[in-house]
């Protein structure tokens, strides 16, 4: 981190330039990839909102950015359950209130299984799923939904929604998790093409980023750091207009394909 300025987490001067002033919205971003990509953003001079359920944790980002010479003023924490229908409706009306300019959200909360079963799709009783259906999908559907008004209002919208390579799987004891994120790739492809329709003049981008694998709180067993999904978060939410739409990419560059969605077959602008 103490060498930002230099590398600016892998974009070209223009690229990073382009984000400078632009108003962001990142959720779960109280840990893992979603504070990383959240400190990222203030970086490169973006107003940053970041939601997580932890106020503490929410604080916290304050200290690193001054760790890191990174000007706070920027930065706006938010906390809300994004599991708890009413809390997404009060988040999104205070960004409605105070954010209209949005540019953009990244969603990266997402919730594990809580308990290990062998056969969980089976074994999981129907409370269970709905929690795990009510953040890894249903919370996407409400932000979207939300929001979308208002960044049409200013001019466009960069939607990102982090996703696992569970997304593509079949890891037996893992089925539920698995279910959700293929859920939430199909919600993502499917929203980009109803938007593509019904906006065809705005430049809509919402797309999927697969970000490996790094130490989280669901993966607390990666040595690898969260940072290491910033430098492809940052180059989908700053690529001009025309860039991918409805597309499946991972951190490490790859373009991937999901159901009937194709690979971009483009190079994205670097």
């Amino acid at each position: 981190m103490d060498d930002w300025r230099a590398h600016r987490f892998g974009l070209s001067p223009s690229l990073w330039e382009s984000l400078t002033g632009k108003c962001f919205w990142v959720t779960g971003g109280g840990s893992g990839y979603g504070r990383a990509i959240a400190i990222a953003l203030v970086a490169s001079g973006c107003e940053v909102f970041v939601t997580g359920r932890s106020q503490e944790k929410l604080n916290s980002i304050c200290t690193l950015l001054s760790q890191a010479g990174i000007q706070g003023d920027r930065y706006h924490p938010l906390p809300a359950d994004l599991s708890q229908t009413e809390q997404i409706d009060r988040a999104c009306q205070i960004i409605r209130d105070t954010a209209p300019e949005l540019t953009g959200l990244v969603h990266c909360a997402a919730m594990p299984l809580k308990h290990v079963y062998e056969a969980p799709l089976c074994q999981m009783q129907d409370e269970e799923w709905q929690d795990m259906l009510d953040l890894n999908l249903m919370a996407a559907v409400r932000l979207a939904r939300g929001i979308l008004p208002q960044m049409l209002n200013s001019g466009g919208a960069r939607i990102l929604f982090l996703t696992s390579e569970a997304g593509w799987a079949d890891t037996p004891g893992m089925g539920p998790y698995n279910v959700t994120k293929a859920a939430l790739n199909s919600f993502c492809a499917s929203f980009a093409a109803e938007c593509s329709v019904a906006h065809p003049q705005r430049d809509i981008q919402v797309n999927v980023l697969d970000p490996g694998e790094a130490g989280t709180e669901m993966n607390q067993a990666s040595h690898i750091s969260p940072f290491a999904a910033v430098p492809m978060t940052l180059r989908l939410l700053a690529q001009p207009e025309g860039g991918p739409n409805g597309r499946f990419f991972h951190r490490d560059g790859r373009h991937l394909g999901f159901a009937y969605a194709e690979p971009f077959d483009r190079v994205l602008v670097q």
